[in-house]
């Protein structure tokens, strides 16, 4: 794996994701793209990964798009035809980053240990939780370059998670919000000390790897479909026919043997 991403397991069933560009605030270079693709394709295959924890080396998380990647690709003389045909590859290849993370069988937590902007905010909020170290700042960047402020994902995800009134204010402003505001508003679900962020994410992951392999799997899966559905019948329907599915791999009964026997459950997935 090339060292813009660094994979490693503190414990059995958690990978630990390191985005390890730290000069640059971890920003969004062509080839952190790449390899976090990369990384994320061959965490999807792998069984044995029940929890992915996405954090950023040194102070910042993702400080978004590296605008110096992008000026020089600006300055390199292509015409503007062949500039906007690189820039729409370039585009697909970030933003398809939020489906692939949503498309994980295994819930991601981040751990958002200092600015997460732009496309870093992205990935925070493509992740299924979110703690936040207290020196941790976020922003909708797009804006204040010069561009839409919907942009990879962004604009679909943010007013599901914080409300629309909330997310238009950030969207069009473009403003920085600090770590306590991001959890009053339901951006992150905690705040915890600087240096800690990290282990707090552990600790959830830890807590989400104890349950059901299935269990997880179609929990994170229905929570996403939810938000898309029209009705909540359609909503009742898809959590009847999932806990069906999910009754016939023997999980439930381990459960339920291992609260009579007073141990923890031993599940097959």
């Amino acid at each position: 794996m090339a060292d813009t991403v660094l994979r490693s397991e503190p414990e059995p069933g958690i990978a630990l994701l390191t985005l390890n560009r730290p000069e640059r605030l971890n920003a969004m270079s062509r080839e952190l793209v790449s390899d976090l693709h990369e990384v994320l394709a061959d965490i999807g295959a792998d069984r044995t990964v029940r929890v992915v924890v996405l954090t950023g080396a040194g102070r910042g998380f993702c400080a978004g798009l590296d605008l110096k990647d992008t000026s020089q690709d600006a300055a390199a003389g292509e015409d503007r035809t062949g500039r906007a045909q690189a820039g729409m590859v370039g585009q697909e290849q970030i933003a398809s980053l939020v489906p692939r993370l949503r498309g994980l069988r295994q819930p991601v937590v981040a751990a958002v240990n200092g600015a997460a902007s732009g496309g870093g905010l992205a990935l925070a909020l493509a992740s299924d939780v979110r703690v936040a170290s207290a020196s941790a700042r976020f922003n909708v960047a797009f804006i204040k370059v010069g561009l839409s402020g919907c942009d990879i994902g962004v604009s679909w995800l943010l007013p599901r998670l914080i409300g629309a009134s909330n997310a238009f204010e950030l969207l069009l402003t473009g403003r920085l919000i600090d770590a306590e505001e991001a959890r009053r508003i339901g951006l992150v679900g905690r705040v915890v000390p600087d240096g800690e962020v990290v282990e707090a994410a552990l600790g959830i992951a830890r807590e989400i790897a104890a349950n059901s392999p299935m269990g997880v799997w179609m929990t994170k899966e229905v929570m996403w479909s939810q938000l898309e559905v029209g009705s909540l019948q359609a909503g009742i329907d898809l959590e009847n026919r999932t806990q069906i599915l999910t009754s016939f791999n023997g999980d439930m009964i381990e459960a339920m043997n291992a609260f009579l026997e007073k141990r923890p459950a031993n599940y097959s997935g």
